[in-house]
């Protein structure tokens, strides 16, 4: 019953976004985003890239290219999962090249490098970004840090420990 409910709230504003009953600038959500990068539910990250198109925050695009990234592996045809990774892609990696100490960027592109194809070749960054994120993962919002060590969890390359 519960994901239902879950589900329906999200329907709901969605519909009061998309009819203008909601103002435009709709407020970030760290942990409605973390869940969605957390789940394989292709209309959870739909949701959240919906909401964040319509939000206006400093480095957005970093978090729409991780959805995206992410949604890639989830949907059909080889070349729209491509184009969708590489649309991704650029936007993650150009919010790091302007912001690139960026702990929470660094962190997004550590979760898409450690579970990316082979055949993308997007997984050099990882030992530099397991470094940063330990080095900065004091400085971080409670919010991330939180998704940090639940990702840690299950992760290859971060570990509880590190923390």
């Amino acid at each position: 019953m519960l994901k239902k409910s879950g589900i329906a709230t999200q329907i709901f504003v969605l519909l009061l976004i998309v009819s203008g009953w909601v103002e435009r600038q709709v407020e970030f959500d760290r942990l409605a985003f973390y869940k969605a990068m957390k789940s394989d539910a292709v209309g959870l990250i739909d949701g959240q890239l919906l909401l964040i198109k319509n939000a206006s925050f400093k480095g957005k695009e970093a978090f729409e290219g991780s959805l995206l990234m992410k949604k890639s592996g989830m949907i059909g045809g080889v070349k729209k999962k491509l184009d969708m990774f590489k649309a991704g892609h650029r936007e993650l990696e150009g919010s790091i090249a302007l912001d690139s100490m960026n702990t929470e960027y660094r962190f997004l592109r550590l979760i898409i490098q450690e579970h990316a194809p082979g055949i993308v070749g997007y997984r050099n960054d990882l030992n530099r970004d397991h470094a940063l994120i330990i080095k900065y993962f004091k400085s971080l919002q409670q919010e991330v840090r939180d998704a940090i060590i639940d990702y840690s969890k299950k992760s290859r390359i971060l570990k509880p420990a590190d923390f």
